[in-house]
Order: structure tokens, then C-alpha cells, then sequence
């Protein structure tokens, strides 16, 4: 089931995990940043802040060096502004002092910075580095439970689990479609079953039964 339910969502989403990332980015670096800046923030709303930002602090040099209320003012429509100014800087002096200014692929390094988790990791790693990773957030992770892929709550649970069903080259680009799948198809409230391409699949599938005449 789980390889016809990763086949049907790349026959509806089509492109590669570059292709389907919503966060406006041209390298690692811009996209670790997006990332981190997109936590409890729409990516429209990301992507309204980062030109500017990165025209500014273009490098983990410069923003390692970013004056905190400078950067705390360019970035505070995203929320929670303060503290991740303070990751930002964090993680760019990191990047600097650690791994030569340059955004390390490996996931133990990656999350030893500050403001980034596996799933930021994952999205990195996958989206600019073409690495296999899966990141698992609030979509990934109520789908997956729906779909019937796990029935874990936890998201490194659910990274395994789900790492075991999907080829490595697919699990960015998986993740990717889960995602829009749950915007679009399968929301929280009100999952809309009798659109949804894999309904005939779902074990948790809501589609009124019509009964023969």
C-alpha cells in the first residue's frame, strides 16, 4: 500500500523536492535560514521577508555579525522574532567558528545548531543537498497516521517508520507532497474525502458508501 500511496502522490504532485519547496532560496544557506524563520509562519509570509534579509546578510559571515535588533525588526512579522534572531545569529557564529562558513550535510552536525531540529535538518538536506530526508511536521505527521503508515505521534518515530516505506532518493519529495496534500486535500478539521486520490486507500477515509440498486 504505502509504494501505490507514494506513487499516486507523485502522479498528483509532480517535480523533485527543489521544485516542490515553497521557501524562496539559492543555496543551503538561504534555505537553513527560510527554514528556521518559517516555524509557526506561513512560507508565503517567509518568502515576503527573506530578499531583503539576505540582501543585507547575504552570508553566515554577515549575519553572524548582525546587529540583534536590526535583524529582529527585518524578521518580526514572522513571530516569535526574538528568538529567532537569537538562533540566527547563533547558528550563522556557528557555521563560522565550526564548519568554515559552509552548511554541513551531516544530520549530527546539522542539528547541533542552534535552531534546528531533524526536521529542519531534513528539510536541508534533502531540499538543497540532494541527501534522503524526511522531514516530519504537523502534516507529515497527522497523514501518516491517517494513511495508516504509523501509529506513532512522535515525529522521529514517524521519520523511521515511514523511512522504512519510502525509497531514499523519495523521501524529501514525499514529505514535500504529504504536505501539500494536507493543505490542500486532507486538513485537520475537515479532511475532504470524496476529493482525496487516495480515499480508496485510507483507513481513515470519511467517503459515503453507495449502495447498490
Amino acid at each position: 500500500m504505502a509504494r501505490e500511496i507514494v506513487a499516486r502522490l507523485a502522479a498528483e504532485y509532480p517535480g523533485t523536492a527543489p521544485q516542490l519547496c515553497a521557501l524562496d532560496h539559492r543555496n543551503a544557506f538561504e534555505l537553513l535560514v527560510a527554514t528556521i524563520l518559517s516555524a509557526q509562519c506561513t512560507d508565503e509570509r517567509v518568502n515576503m521577508v527573506t530578499p531583503a534579509l539576505f540582501a543585507r546578510f547575504p552570508t553566515p559571515e554577515a549575519m553572524a555579525a548582525a546587529p540583534p535588533a536590526e535583524l529582529e525588526e527585518m524578521i518580526r512579522s514572522t513571530g516569535f522574532f526574538r528568538a529567532k534572531a537569537r538562533n540566527l545569529i547563533g547558528m550563522a557564529s556557528a557555521l563560522c567558528e565550526r564548519f568554515g562558513g559552509t552548511v554541513p550535510a551531516a544530520m549530527e552536525d546539522l542539528v547541533t545548531l542552534p535552531g534546528v531540529g531533524r526536521k529542519t535538518a531534513n528539510v536541508v538536506r534533502s531540499v538543497a543537498m540532494g541527501l534522503p530526508g524526511l522531514p516530519v511536521d504537523t502534516h507529515v505527521s497527522r497523514l501518516a497516521r491517517r494513511l495508516g503508515l504509523t501509529e506513532s505521534a512522535d515525529p522521529v518515530t514517524i521519520e523511521q517508520e515511514l523511512d522504512e516505506l519510502v525509497p531514499p532518493e523519495e523521501r524529501g519529495a514525499f514529505s514535500l507532497r504529504l504536505i501539500l496534500h494536507g493543505r490542500a486535500v486532507c486538513r485537520a478539521r475537515s479532511p475532504r474525502c470524496g476529493e482525496c486520490i487516495l480515499a480508496d486507500l485510507c483507513p481513515s477515509a470519511r467517503v459515503p458508501v453507495v449502495s447498490a440498486s
